[in-house]
């Protein structure tokens, strides 16, 4: 067993080409082929991610700020304690509403591959 605490200090800036805007994260289990990977990822001021696609279902859970969730079918506003579950290759994009930050956790499988669909 491990307990860990998650805390603001411990994210890091993170870019690369699934981002757009200001994005910090924190790997807080993330053990590759494993179960399950958990990641917080912050959003900065309407940062977010571009239209994606992952190969297991991906659920988040709103921890602080107002975001947006969004499918190709729908768009859906998001705040603190709601939770958005993705299935398995829905493309789909997330991150906060623009003059706000959100930050949410990302709960994948451990082998979970991103695509890009942008």
């Amino acid at each position: 067993m491990r307990v860990i605490r998650v805390a603001k200090d411990k994210r890091r800036a993170e870019s690369g080409p699934i981002f757009v805007g200001s994005v910090e994260i924190q790997r807080i289990v993330d053990v590759g082929e494993r179960d399950l990977r958990l990641i917080e990822v912050h959003f900065k001021d309407g940062a977010r991610n571009t239209w994606h696609t992952h190969t297991t279902d991906q659920i988040l859970v709103v921890t602080e700020g107002e975001g947006v969730v969004a499918s190709r079918a729908e768009r859906r506003e998001v705040t603190v304690g709601d939770v958005a579950y993705i299935p398995a290759g829905e493309e789909h994009w997330h991150g906060a509403r623009p003059g706000t930050g959100m930050t949410h956790l990302a709960i994948n499988g451990g082998s979970s591959k991103t695509t890009i669909t942008e």
